[in-house]
Protein backbone atom coordinates (compact mmCIF):
# COMPACT_ATOMS: atom_id res chain seq x y z
CA UNK A 1 0.00 0.00 0.00
CA UNK A 2 1.33 3.44 -0.86
CA UNK A 3 1.59 5.77 2.19
CA UNK A 4 1.11 8.52 0.24
CA UNK A 5 -1.07 7.32 -2.21
CA UNK A 6 -4.23 6.77 0.04
CA UNK A 7 -4.10 10.16 1.24
CA UNK A 8 -6.84 12.96 -0.36
CA UNK A 9 -5.58 15.66 -2.43
CA UNK A 10 -7.44 18.63 -0.32
CA UNK A 11 -8.76 20.95 -2.71
CA UNK A 12 -9.17 24.80 -1.56
CA UNK A 13 -12.47 26.75 -2.27
CA UNK A 14 -10.69 29.05 -4.44
CA UNK A 15 -9.41 26.50 -6.83
CA UNK A 16 -11.23 24.60 -9.87
CA UNK A 17 -10.52 21.07 -10.74
CA UNK A 18 -11.86 19.81 -14.35
CA UNK A 19 -11.63 16.09 -14.71
CA UNK A 20 -11.66 15.43 -18.87
CA UNK A 21 -11.24 12.13 -20.64
CA UNK A 22 -7.72 11.50 -19.39
CA UNK A 23 -6.81 15.20 -18.51
CA UNK A 24 -6.81 16.81 -15.04
CA UNK A 25 -6.71 20.77 -15.34
CA UNK A 26 -6.38 22.63 -11.99
CA UNK A 27 -7.18 26.61 -12.30
CA UNK A 28 -6.58 29.56 -9.30
CA UNK A 29 -6.00 32.61 -8.39
CA UNK A 30 -2.14 32.08 -9.54
CA UNK A 31 -3.02 30.57 -13.09
CA UNK A 32 -3.78 26.90 -14.74
CA UNK A 33 -1.88 23.77 -14.98
CA UNK A 34 -2.79 20.34 -16.26
CA UNK A 35 -1.82 16.75 -16.66
CA UNK A 36 -2.28 13.98 -18.47
CA UNK A 37 -3.47 10.87 -16.06
CA UNK A 38 -2.22 7.06 -17.07
CA UNK A 39 -4.31 4.41 -17.37
CA UNK A 40 -2.63 3.04 -14.65
CA UNK A 41 -4.64 4.50 -12.08
CA UNK A 42 -8.37 5.85 -11.05
CA UNK A 43 -8.57 9.05 -10.27
CA UNK A 44 -12.13 11.14 -8.97
CA UNK A 45 -12.90 14.23 -7.92
CA UNK A 46 -15.61 14.45 -5.32
CA UNK A 47 -16.40 17.56 -3.41
CA UNK A 48 -13.70 19.17 -2.09
CA UNK A 49 -11.34 15.97 -2.77
CA UNK A 50 -8.94 14.46 -5.29
CA UNK A 51 -8.53 10.99 -4.47
CA UNK A 52 -6.26 8.56 -6.90
CA UNK A 53 -6.39 4.68 -6.92
CA UNK A 54 -4.93 1.66 -8.61
CA UNK A 55 -6.77 -0.01 -11.43
CA UNK A 56 -4.77 -3.60 -10.35
CA UNK A 57 -2.00 -4.98 -8.16
CA UNK A 58 0.42 -4.67 -11.19
CA UNK A 59 3.84 -3.21 -9.77
CA UNK A 60 3.74 -0.62 -12.12
CA UNK A 61 0.40 0.35 -11.24
CA UNK A 62 1.40 0.77 -7.68
CA UNK A 63 4.20 2.37 -8.32
CA UNK A 64 2.30 5.20 -10.34
CA UNK A 65 -0.46 5.64 -7.20
CA UNK A 66 1.75 7.64 -5.26
CA UNK A 67 3.29 9.68 -8.31
CA UNK A 68 -0.15 10.56 -9.84
CA UNK A 69 -0.96 11.80 -6.55
CA UNK A 70 1.65 13.78 -5.30
CA UNK A 71 1.77 15.18 -9.20
CA UNK A 72 -2.09 16.46 -8.41
CA UNK A 73 -1.02 17.79 -4.81
CA UNK A 74 1.46 19.75 -6.33
CA UNK A 75 -0.74 21.39 -9.00
CA UNK A 76 -3.93 22.34 -6.57
CA UNK A 77 -0.69 24.07 -4.01
CA UNK A 78 1.15 25.69 -7.72
CA UNK A 79 -2.06 27.31 -8.26
CA UNK A 80 -3.38 28.49 -4.73
CA UNK A 81 -0.08 29.49 -2.99
CA UNK A 82 2.61 29.20 -5.32
CA UNK A 83 6.27 27.55 -5.12
CA UNK A 84 9.28 29.65 -4.17
CA UNK A 85 12.82 28.37 -4.59
CA UNK A 86 16.25 30.74 -3.17
CA UNK A 87 19.35 30.45 -4.70
CA UNK A 88 22.21 32.09 -2.79
CA UNK A 89 25.68 33.09 -4.90
CA UNK A 90 29.22 33.94 -3.07
CA UNK A 91 32.27 35.06 -4.78
CA UNK A 92 34.02 38.32 -5.38
CA UNK A 93 32.55 40.37 -8.45
CA UNK A 94 29.57 37.93 -8.89
CA UNK A 95 26.63 39.75 -9.80
CA UNK A 96 23.31 38.62 -11.02
CA UNK A 97 20.45 40.92 -12.84
CA UNK A 98 17.04 40.39 -13.64
CA UNK A 99 15.98 41.99 -17.29
CA UNK A 100 12.37 41.17 -18.19
CA UNK A 101 12.37 37.34 -18.91
CA UNK A 102 16.03 36.87 -18.89
CA UNK A 103 18.44 36.56 -15.49
CA UNK A 104 21.74 37.59 -16.70
CA UNK A 105 24.65 36.37 -14.30
CA UNK A 106 27.99 37.72 -13.72
CA UNK A 107 30.30 34.32 -12.25
CA UNK A 108 33.38 35.23 -12.63
CA UNK A 109 33.66 34.14 -16.14
CA UNK A 110 35.04 36.28 -19.43
CA UNK A 111 31.22 36.77 -20.52
CA UNK A 112 28.09 37.51 -18.68
CA UNK A 113 25.40 33.97 -18.91
CA UNK A 114 21.94 35.34 -20.13
CA UNK A 115 19.66 32.39 -18.80
CA UNK A 116 15.93 32.50 -20.46
CA UNK A 117 13.71 31.92 -17.66
CA UNK A 118 11.11 29.55 -18.88
CA UNK A 119 7.32 31.27 -18.95
CA UNK A 120 5.58 30.82 -15.67
CA UNK A 121 9.05 31.24 -13.71
CA UNK A 122 9.60 34.90 -12.53
CA UNK A 123 13.18 35.85 -10.25
CA UNK A 124 13.45 38.71 -7.95
CA UNK A 125 17.45 39.35 -7.16
CA UNK A 126 18.27 41.13 -3.45
CA UNK A 127 22.33 41.37 -3.06
CA UNK A 128 23.62 38.25 -3.27
CA UNK A 129 20.19 35.88 -3.92
CA UNK A 130 18.11 34.87 -6.11
CA UNK A 131 14.29 34.26 -5.37
CA UNK A 132 12.88 31.78 -8.03
CA UNK A 133 9.11 31.72 -8.05
CA UNK A 134 6.60 29.84 -10.03
CA UNK A 135 3.19 27.43 -10.36
CA UNK A 136 4.98 24.33 -11.51
CA UNK A 137 7.02 22.57 -9.29
CA UNK A 138 8.95 20.42 -11.93
CA UNK A 139 9.47 23.73 -13.73
CA UNK A 140 10.94 25.87 -11.05
CA UNK A 141 13.33 22.45 -9.72
CA UNK A 142 14.49 22.55 -13.34
CA UNK A 143 15.19 26.15 -13.74
CA UNK A 144 17.06 26.28 -9.68
CA UNK A 145 19.31 23.25 -10.85
CA UNK A 146 20.41 24.66 -14.03
CA UNK A 147 21.55 28.07 -12.60
CA UNK A 148 23.43 26.08 -10.15
CA UNK A 149 25.18 24.15 -12.66
CA UNK A 150 26.40 27.46 -14.51
CA UNK A 151 28.98 27.87 -11.07
CA UNK A 152 28.37 24.87 -8.31
CA UNK A 153 29.94 25.67 -5.12
CA UNK A 154 33.36 24.65 -4.42
CA UNK A 155 34.88 23.25 -1.44
CA UNK A 156 37.69 25.16 -0.53
CA UNK A 157 36.47 29.14 -0.77
CA UNK A 158 32.84 28.09 -0.82
CA UNK A 159 32.54 30.29 -4.25
CA UNK A 160 29.40 29.34 -6.40
CA UNK A 161 25.40 29.07 -6.65
CA UNK A 162 24.41 27.03 -3.84
CA UNK A 163 20.39 26.18 -2.67
CA UNK A 164 20.26 28.83 0.60
CA UNK A 165 19.29 25.69 2.53
CA UNK A 166 22.20 23.80 1.45
CA UNK A 167 25.32 23.02 3.49
CA UNK A 168 28.68 22.95 1.73
CA UNK A 169 31.51 20.45 3.52
CA UNK A 170 34.30 22.64 3.50
CA UNK A 171 37.79 21.11 2.78
CA UNK A 172 40.72 22.42 4.94
CA UNK A 173 43.04 22.88 1.70
CA UNK A 174 47.07 23.15 1.69
CA UNK A 175 48.69 23.57 5.41
CA UNK A 176 51.98 24.83 4.03
CA UNK A 177 55.74 23.39 4.40
CA UNK A 178 56.73 22.54 7.65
Amino acid sequence: MSRVGKLPVAVPEKVEVTLKDKTMSVKGPLGQLSLALTDLVNVKHVGTEITVTPRDESKSSRAMWGTTRSLLSNMVTGVSTGFKRVLEFNGVGYKAAVKGKVLVLNLGYSHPIDYQLPDGISAKVNKNTIELTGVDKEALGQSAAKIRSFRPPEPYKGKGIKYLEETIVRKAGKTGAK
